[in-house]
């Protein structure tokens, strides 16, 4: 299930660009007519309105991983490989596709709901500054520019917001950095259909989106073996 995400702005620039066109440069590889097209976007051009389907990020994240694919080198334990590379479809299903697109789509969604840090249009653009100032690829760069259409929007989508994303979650999940606005001894009313029954001494875990509970006493029972989340 895909959710809009948050905080778009009215649109992206690829200022990266310049340092990723000084390596370019020596590496011959970036256009003035890309640089143009960069810095050629209006507000209008990428609204805040603007989204991506779950579909066309399956297909853009095709269209990444078919980059990387062609830079993969195809070997075995030791020495080349006999036999041909075989294409991404061969390695690579569309499942597999859009699990990579629900990961961060889950990422970003659990930045917003559970650490209530919503990835902003700014921390993309800062995101798509950090990739071309540290790129040790600027071709391969430039290849997964173009395969998403040469479109800062899409970029910052479909590029910046997984590497992000995942960091953002990492770093937080290692720090346990969740807002100060929780209220202890309070919950959202959820379908009761499911819900465990009145216990204690149970075992109850925190898997960062849900609680699991499972086990323990009740006032009739004293091993009970059911639970819920």
């Amino acid at each position: 299930m895909q959710k809009k995400p948050s905080s778009r702005s009215a649109f992206f620039t690829l200022r990266v660009t310049l340092t990723l066109l000084l390596c370019a440069a020596a590496c011959s590889i970036v256009t003035g007519t890309l640089l143009a097209f960069f810095h050629s976007e209006t507000p209008t051009t990428l609204s805040s309105q603007r989204t991506l389907s779950f579909a066309e990020r399956v297909a853009y994240q095709r269209a990444i991983e078919d980059v990387y694919w062609r830079h993969r080198i195809w070997l075995r334990n030791r020495g080349e490989r006999p036999d041909p590379k075989p294409s991404l479809d061969a390695i690579m299903s569309r499942a597999d596709l859009e699990k990579k697109v629900t990961d961060y789509l889950r990422k970003s969604q659990a930045l917003e709901d559970y650490w209530q840090r919503p990835i902003t249009a700014e921390q993309l653009q800062a995101e798509m500054d950090r990739m071309a100032q540290h790129t040790r690829q600027p071709e391969v760069l430039h290849e997964l520019f173009e395969a998403l259409g040469n479109d800062p929007f899409v970029i910052a989508e479909c590029l910046a917001r997984p590497a992000l994303s995942a960091r953002l979650v990492t770093n937080f999940y290692a720090h346990d950095q969740r807002p100060n606005g929780c209220t202890d001894d309070t919950w959202t009313a959820t379908s009761t259909a499911n819900a465990p029954s009145a216990r204690f001494y149970h075992t109850a875990v925190w898997t960062g989106s849900e609680m699991i509970v499972w086990g323990g006493y009740d006032a009739s029972t004293p091993d009970l073996n059911t639970g819920g989340r």
